[in-house]
């Protein structure tokens, strides 16, 4: 619930922020491509799964963040939005940011993605005044804790994002200390950043999509306060050297991680039973339920690993947790998220969005179960050492998320050839 002033609402014209969502969304699907494309390069050249790992999270998830993230602040809070020109300015330095960072490690070049940093830190900034500048404190929210969760996700990773640019400028006590660094980059980034943003979004997107009430519940509030907590915690501990601190991080993860499981069971629970669309209403609530599954076990990976190594190096690998993290939980989110917003608040009339439910439908349970399927054969095959397990689970990811994003090219290409064709139309009122 929104506390406002008393007096009648005020009208705000969104369609240009609507507008500027969706093209952020579209960029982030193009990144989810390029990160697909980029596993095909030699090892060598994407440095293992780093590249196809970082053009999905910074690139795809911090872009669809960029795009999303002041859109439902300020329509929460009720106010207008942003001006266009830093809406825009937000996605595309982060886009540009990221594919700066990304092409410059790969290539080894540091001054480029000394660039790429910079400008995705700039773009931080651009976020952060795109949603919370129009608030000037004129509303009184109920639902503080999610922006609340909200400005804790920037801030923990404009931190993330700085590491990493002290130690590409050279900065010794960075440089010197990267080993244990790194972690915490890591943590701060992907736990505090991207997962405290979904997992923000998801206590008011998921009961939406599964048709119930949004009702307060302690598990998402706790589950917001754990995993806003936990992240910098951990990283402090990396960064100190400290293994209580690391390990205390870790253990306020995994029950931050819980609760926000408990939560999406409870929203699955407490689901409608809907008799419009079903194939569109698979895809979005099967995605937003599952995802925090696959959270859960990349935290109880990840922090396993804290708890058993404490502050040390050996504490973070990436290969452990990329595919239930970066695809069960990030990827899973984005597509979920997108199949639901584009009909709420995409282009067109409630006729466009009724065929644009339907094709964001199209073979809903084959790309849900594919997606969800792959993973689990990824971990089965990372866990067993079965090198082709893990390569068929893979490719069975990727050919669900070019199957998604072709679905949402589709999606939006169908809404703009149908808004012509009715422009073509006389009006006969005229």
């Amino acid at each position: 619930m929104i506390e406002l002033e008393r007096g009648p609402r005020p009208s705000i014209a969104r369609a240009t922020d609507r507008r500027i969502t969706v093209a952020g969304v579209a960029v982030a699907a193009g990144f989810l491509v390029a990160s697909v494309a980029s596993a095909a390069l030699p090892a060598a050249v994407r440095h293992g799964l780093w590249l196809p790992v970082h053009l999905a999270l910074a690139g795809g998830a911090g872009t669809a963040v960029a795009s999303a993230l002041p859109f439902f602040v300020t329509t929460l809070a009720i106010v207008g939005p942003s001006r266009p020109i830093v809406r825009a300015g937000a996605i595309a330095l982060i886009a540009l940011g990221a594919i700066a960072a990304s092409a410059g490690v790969a290539g080894g070049q540091s001054p480029l993605a000394l660039v790429g940093v910079l400008a995705y830190l700039a773009g931080l900034g651009a976020v952060a005044t795109a949603a919370f500048a129009p608030l000037r404190g004129r509303v009184v929210m109920q639902r503080r804790t999610v922006v609340a969760a909200y400005c804790a996700a920037i801030i923990e990773v404009a931190i993330g994002v700085a590491i990493v640019g002290m130690m590409l400028t050279g900065f010794a006590p960075v440089a010197e200390r990267w080993a244990l660094l790194k972690p915490a980059h890591a943590w701060l980034n992907v736990f505090g950043f991207l997962s405290v943003v979904v997992a923000a979004t998801l206590v008011h997107l998921a009961p939406t999509v599964a048709g119930t009430r949004i009702v307060p519940r302690r598990t998402a509030s706790l589950a917001l306060v754990l995993l806003v907590a936990g992240p910098p915690l951990a990283a402090l501990g990396f960064a100190l050297g400290v293994d209580l601190v690391a390990r205390i991080g870790a253990l306020v993860e995994i029950f931050g991680a819980t609760a926000l499981a408990i939560h999406a069971l409870a929203v699955w629970r407490d689901r409608g039973r809907w008799t419009t669309d079903p194939a569109w209403h698979r895809v979005t609530s099967w995605s937003l339920t599952l995802a925090p599954m696959w959270f859960l076990m990349a935290v109880a990976v990840a922090s396993g690993r804290v708890l058993r190594f404490g502050a040390d190096p050996a504490a973070w690998r990436l290969d452990d947790v990329a595919a239930p993290l970066a695809i069960g939980w990030v990827i899973q989110a984005m597509i979920g998220s997108w199949s639901q917003l584009i009909p709420a608040i995409g282009p067109g009339d409630p006729v466009t969005h009724a065929r644009q439910r339907v094709t964001l439908g199209r073979a809903a349970t084959v790309r849900v179960v594919a997606l969800d399927a792959g993973v689990g054969m990824v971990v089965i095959g990372s866990a067993l050492a079965q090198a082709l397990l893990t390569a068929v689970g893979m490719v069975v990811c990727a050919g669900a998320i070019l199957a998604s994003v072709i679905v949402l090219v589709t999606t939006l290409y169908g809404s703009r050839v149908g808004r012509d064709s009715r422009s073509l139309v006389p009006d006969p009122g005229g």
